[in-house]
């Protein structure tokens, strides 16, 4: 099998390193790339951001109308090929096809967003701000930045980054997760298509050497990350050291609020879709659900019903909800939690630990998983699982809960289920995360608003998408001009 290429300088090569990885099929250990990695893979980087620079030079004159004109193009190809590219990300990372295909649509919405970036990238003119004297604040690119992807979506998260830093004129390396990097190079194959100078859009693989030679090269300006908060407050501090612009997205532990007079039937299903969705290996996950109030509650009956409905397998197969844990590893990992919360003191309602799919029995899958009260001072209620594994527990109030939430330390989610208008302002106003969702189990912003988060969830200022990613990859400048009549007449 010949090992995945890196594109550079709008041309397919082969990697410096000899030293590969297997990226396997999550449901059937079925081998379908090599992908390079080691200390080998930094030359990669070099050579890549040498390319970059040398297109950025010519990109940053092409004016913004005309520079977009790509990105129309790009939803064209995105669109055109959405099938074999849903087929790629399910192969890859396990989901469902039917979740790859959201997580495509999802893609596609960016670059219809980025599209408009002539408006948004607009600056402000006031005239006469003194005599004689004119004011405007302009937005300029920033140079080549990098951007560090996860495997659990192996084709959208790019997407938050990508269309947005083109077409305000910058550069771009792309390094995809080595445990999923087979659907990136698909992607660079339509990227390939388009209209832009050769360099502008890169493709590295690799692990550590990699990132690290992104952070240290001298000509990055920016570094966008998606996945653990370890490697998210890596790479913050490291890029401060550097002096590169960063924006981190970190681990998660999404709680959700289930209030006794929330309509119960639809609740548990939303509810369910959220922990298992991706087998819970997607940062707006729910992980905690908190039932608030007396016995009246009866929630978890109502969730132990839905999620016994849950059809686990291979996720190209019909029928199927949910697919495999991405490796081995996650799995033992994800198994070991679960058995460390019953030794914590939570019982098991559902235990998908022992699961057997047919004709897929190498496959990493663990069934949905229920953990009722879960004690919140141990380890477990504070741990980002990533993986299909519910934690139940009970509160007395809602303030209790909201509380509950504010103390831990993630802030990328949080969600209430409720048909009480005060409680659901009052846990917008008050609940510290940075994606709320009333009555929603997965707070997803459309692609017109940032993917916020707080706490250990994000480490930066400005997030993906919208014009958060506007303003993230540009940079102000304030010009201050007079022209003094005379002068003018001299002419």
């Amino acid at each position: 099998m010949e090992p995945l290429k890196v594109f550079i300088n709008g041309t397919w090569k082969q990697s410096h390193s000899n030293t590969y990885l297997e990226v396997l099929n999550p449901a059937n250990q079925e081998c379908l790339a090599q992908v390079p990695v080691g200390p080998e893979t930094a030359k990669d980087v070099s050579a890549a951001v040498e390319a970059a620079q040398n297109a950025y030079l010519q990109w940053k004159k092409v004016p913004v109308m005309k520079r977009v004109q790509c990105l129309y193009h790009l939803k064209q190809l995105l669109e055109t090929h959405k099938e074999a590219i849903a087929i790629s990300i399910t192969n890859e990372c396990g989901k469902t096809k039917d979740e790859s295909l959201g997580e495509l649509q999802r893609a596609i919405e960016n670059v219809e967003v980025a599209c408009g970036t002539p408006m948004l990238i607009s600056g402000d003119i006031i005239e006469d701000i003194a005599s004689g004297i004119d004011e405007m604040m302009i937005r300029q690119p920033l140079g080549v930045t990098a951007f560090i992807t996860p495997f659990n979506f192996p084709a959208m998260i790019v997407f938050w980054f990508l269309p947005y830093a083109i077409a305000t004129g910058n550069a771009c390396i792309v390094k995809p997760s080595e445990k999923a990097p087979k659907t990136m190079n698909l992607l660079f194959e339509l990227i390939q298509q388009l209209d832009i100078p050769d360099g502008l859009i890169g493709l590295v693989h690799g692990g550590k050497e990699s990132v690290d030679a992104l952070i240290q090269h001298p000509q990055i300006k920016a570094v966008s990350f998606v996945g653990s908060t370890n490697v998210a407050r890596y790479i913050y501090s490291e890029c401060g050291k550097y002096g590169k612009r960063v924006q981190a997205q970190g681990g998660a532990k999404n709680p959700i609020i289930v209030l006794p007079d929330a309509e119960l039937d639809l609740t548990a299903k939303i509810v369910a879709d959220s922990v298992y969705g991706c087998a819970g290996q997607r940062c707006l996950a729910a992980s905690v659900v908190i039932r608030v109030g007396d016995e009246k509650n009866t929630v978890k009956e109502a969730l132990v019903e839905t999620v016994k409905s849950k059809i686990v397998g291979y996720g190209l197969n019909e029928g199927v909800s949910m697919g495999p844990v991405i490796s081995k590893e996650s799995k033992q990992r994800i198994t070991g939690l679960i058995q460390q919360g019953t030794e914590e003191g939570a019982s098991v309602l559902l235990d998908g630990r022992n699961i057997t799919v047919p004709q897929y029995e190498g496959g990493n899958f663990i069934g949905p998983t229920i953990l009722e009260n879960v004690p919140v001072d141990r380890s477990l209620i504070k741990t980002e699982i990533f993986g299909p594994v519910m934690s139940l527990i009970s509160m007395p109030t809602i303030e209790e809960a909201i509380a509950f939430i504010n103390n831990g330390a993630y802030g990328n989610m949080a969600c209430l289920f409720t048909s009480n208008g005060a409680h659901a302002r009052a846990f917008r106003n008050e609940a510290q995360a940075g994606n709320i969702g009333i009555n929603i189990g997965v707070a997803a912003p459309m692609a017109q608003f940032p993917f916020s988060g707080w706490k250990d969830s994000f480490f930066g200022d400005l997030h993906g998408q919208g014009r958060h990613a506007i303003e993230f990859f540009t940079q102000t400048k304030v010009v201050i001009e007079r022209w003094p009549n005379e002068w003018s007449r001299k002419f």
